[in-house]
């Protein structure tokens, strides 16, 4: 035991050497860009240089951890030490959505967007206190694996394998996603190319050394994402008001200042209240507009269409004739005809879009307002859904099997629990930050871009708009020049990418972020994928089809699904199925609908049965991802909602479903073996040595 001790505490040092002299080259890497950047070289081949230089960093690390052993491959050797595994797991769970997308949403949603950070860092007090130091004392490779063990049979592992690919699935997208708009952006690449050209960074990193290499690269990444999240914000804070603590200027100062310019803009007295209304009044007669034509559509059909298509054209007519001609308003109504509708279908389409705009007729949203709404019944919605979303990421952080398989590579019941703590910790430094950060950027939009000319509009405008439209978008509304609040489109996934260009740094800087966001949508996606591939050719492949398989057959297998997944995922990506942060939280409402249920109960309760995990996990999985079907837009079914709750918290319906499946089913079979309910007690009070359970081959 003594010489064990030795060997993880050498073991341990030694991690810290590498991670020293990692940090401090990468920090050099930096400012060696910045000398180049100072020097003259275009800004094109600096991004070029931050992308395929991280990419190449991770290869090398991912290179260097190749591995044949399986415990190596699937648990990285049960040997990470808490301080690194927490560090891993940091980086894990910081994806694209939280590098990216968390301060957008917060920025978007102001208090509303809160329930992200409550819900996620609440999570992982579920996760210490309920699953965490048990998986490890079960040992073993996945999350189906203690299903399968648990509950017998392979019924419920297969469904276990059912769930993680999928909930794994949807949130790989999102990573992917994200990767594209940060390659597309920084390399000048097409979307499309730039998903594909992030997946080859994503595969390098898993492909040759599994968990292993997935594990100290993770480690790499969360050094560079939490470096890249801090200095712009920490910039920004300096910038307004002198101090370099951004929690502390964010809500002292720049708070406010912005729920001052809230209340300017909403009052029509003042010059820009009234400024800002002359756009609402003309995004309410498009509305109309749209209505209107909705309604004749409905009416007249294909009569109705031929007629406004025949009023556009007798208009171009009569200013093509006109005494001056206006060769602007000839313009608009030449681009009008060319995109005018080809039928009905195409027609109900466009014209919904376009009633759809009346929204932005809306006053301006109070940042600091908790569930502002028009009345009573909006805001109890919006309570409601608050409150859902907190509750379904809470439990879906939980019931994550790529964060759960992460306490499988500690080396004792004991490390378990510390990397909880040291993952927490991590999280941490980055989510107290994300709402600052949110606040500082807000301010700097509200007090130098509005007001500004059309003519002089920064360069990070036209940069973004280039990679795509729904992610920056400005049109003079009202024609006059100035820049409205109302006519400004900022897609949430922009803010912390452009925050650097916003705040007027380094070009360096802005590459720093990227490779930053990078690092975050890749950690993520190498433990999605690898989660994946593990169940499909561990618990699939190797516990039910092909049990004698050599070692060398299932590692073949597991890499050869990794590829199929990964090119699967990135051709799906290509499509833009939805935002990151609404696929993020769809995988977490699919997972804790699925998993926790029959994971808690499995842990906790030794009647729980095999009839009671299949009932449970089917009905909690088919009702949630039902749900979404049905609500969700990108499907097309409309479908109303049950109780007003949004698809993100769809899981409000699939956990108690599924909490009510083991029950029911438990209680009407008969009672697990003796063997099993050795399993419960052994796994639910563990030694600390970190000892696995015997009866699991």
């Amino acid at each position: 035991m003594a010489s064990v001790a030795s060997d993880n505490k050498a073991f341990f040092n030694q991690l810290k050497r590498y991670y020293t002299f990692y940090t401090g080259g990468f920090v050099a890497f930096v400012i060696l860009v910045g000398i180049l950047e100072f020097a003259g070289v275009p800004n094109k081949y600096l991004g070029y240089l931050f992308l395929f230089a991280t990419i190449l960093l991770y290869a090398g690390i991912g290179f260097m951890s190749k591995t044949a052993d399986v415990s190596e491959y699937y648990v990285a050797g049960r040997r990470v030490p808490a301080l690194f595994n927490g560090m891993a797991t940091g980086a894990d769970w910081m994806s694209a959505a939280s590098f990216i997308g968390m301060a957008g949403t917060l920025y978007l949603s102001g208090y509303d967007g809160l329930a992200f950070i409550m819900g996620w860092t609440g999570g992982y007090c579920l996760v210490a206190l309920l699953l965490a130091p048990y998986l490890r004392k079960f040992g073993q490779f996945t999350i189906p694996d203690f299903l399968g063990a648990r509950y017998g049979g392979n019924i419920p592992r297969l469904i276990g394998v059912l769930a993680a690919i999928l909930c794994s699935f949807t949130y790989v997208i999102a990573q992917i996603y994200g990767v594209g708009i940060i390659t597309s952006r920084f390399t000048g690449l097409e979307f499309t190319i730039g998903v594909f050209v992030g997946l080859a960074g994503i595969l390098v990193c898993s492909f040759l050394g599994g968990m292993k290499a997935v594990t100290w690269t993770q480690v790499a990444q969360y050094i560079i994402l939490i470096v890249a999240y801090m200095i712009p914000v920490v910039w920004l804070s300096v910038k307004h008001t002198s101090v370099p603590v951004p929690q502390i200027s964010a809500y002292v100062s720049a708070l406010p200042k912005v729920t001052a310019l809230e209340k300017e803009f909403n009052d029509k007295s003042t010059v820009k209240g009234a400024a800002e209304e002359s756009v609402r009044a003309v995004f309410r007669e498009r509305a109309a507009a749209a209505d209107a034509k909705l309604k004749g559509l409905e009416t007249g059909g294909a009569t109705f269409l031929a007629e406004e298509k025949k009023k556009l054209e007798d208009k171009l007519a009569v200013l093509k004739t006109a005494d001056p001609v206006d060769g602007a308003a000839v313009a608009a109504t030449e681009k009008s005809l060319k995109d005018f509708p080809a039928d009905a279908a195409a027609a109900k389409v466009a014209w919904t879009k376009d009633k759809a705009i009346g929204a932005r007729a809306a006053p301006v949203k109070a940042h600091a307002e908790a569930f502002a709404a028009k009345d009573d019944n909006a805001r109890a919605i919006a309570k409601k859904n608050f409150l859902a979303l907190i509750f379904c990421l809470m439990v879906g952080t939980a019931a994550l099997p790529h964060i759960l398989m992460r306490f499988y590579t500690t080396p004792s019941v004991q490390e378990a629990r510390r990397s909880v703590f040291w993952s927490l910790f991590f999280i941490f430094l980055l989510y107290f930050t994300a709402p600052a950060l949110a606040i500082l950027v807000k301010y700097e939009v509200y007090s130098s871009l509005v007001g500004s000319s059309f003519a002089t509009l920064p360069a990070w405008v036209s940069n973004w708009a280039a990679v795509d439209k729904t992610l920056m978008s400005i049109a003079d509304i009202n024609k006059d020049g100035i820049v409205q609040l109302a006519e400004i489109v900022i897609g949430g996934d922009l803010i912390v990418l452009a925050t650097p260009e916003i705040a007027g740094l380094p070009y360096v800087i802005s590459g720093l972020v990227a490779a930053g966001g990078l690092a975050a949508a890749l950690s993520t996606a190498d433990g999605l994928l690898l989660t994946i591939a593990n169940a499909l050719s561990h618990d699939v492949y190797y516990k039910i089809i092909d049990p004698n398989a050599p070692t060398t057959r299932r590692l073949m297998v597991s890499k050869a699904l990794l590829l199929v997944v990964a090119f699967l995922a990135a051709y799906v990506t290509s499509l833009k199925p939805g935002d990151i942060l609404f696929l993020v939280g769809a995988a977490f409402s699919l997972a804790a609908s699925a998993f926790f249920p029959a994971l808690v109960c499995g842990v906790f309760w030794r009647r729980a049965n095999k009839l009671g995990a299949i009932l449970g996990m089917s009905a909690g999985l088919f009702i949630c991802a039902y749900y979404m079907y049905l609500t969700y837009p990108f499907f097309g079914v409309n479908a109303p909602k049950w109780w007003d709750i949004n698809p993100i918290s769809a899981g409000i319906f699939g956990i108690p479903a599924g909490f009510l499946g083991v029950i029911i089913g438990t209680l009407i079979s008969p009672a697990p073996s003796k063997e099993v309910q050795e399993l419960v007690d052994h796994v639910r009070y563990p030694s600390l040595e970190g000892d696995t359970y015997a009866h699991v081959s």
